[in-house]
């Protein structure tokens, strides 16, 4: 399964939930990063790592899927 297709794919609903958590935690760390008032350099270093975790997080719970299907086990190699 290439990438495409696990984008499009079911996701479960637990990394539905974490994908929603991960657009959140981004949004919020690039509201800090681009605040038109002066922050003190601790607060804009934090929300540009909560902008790359959150989308981090987010990308991965996209591409995780509900496939029930398994392998048998002399297949796995």
């Amino acid at each position: 399964m290439n990438l495409v297709d696990r984008a499009k794919a079911p996701t479960p609903k637990f990394f539905k939930v974490l994908r929603s958590l991960g657009l959140v935690i981004a949004g919020v760390g690039g509201t800090l990063v681009a605040a038109p008032i002066v922050l003190p350099a601790v607060v804009v270093t934090v929300g540009g790592y909560m902008a790359v975790a959150g989308s981090v997080l987010s990308a991965v719970s996209q591409i995780t899927t509900a496939d029930c299907t398994t392998e048998p086990e002399d297949e796995r190699a």
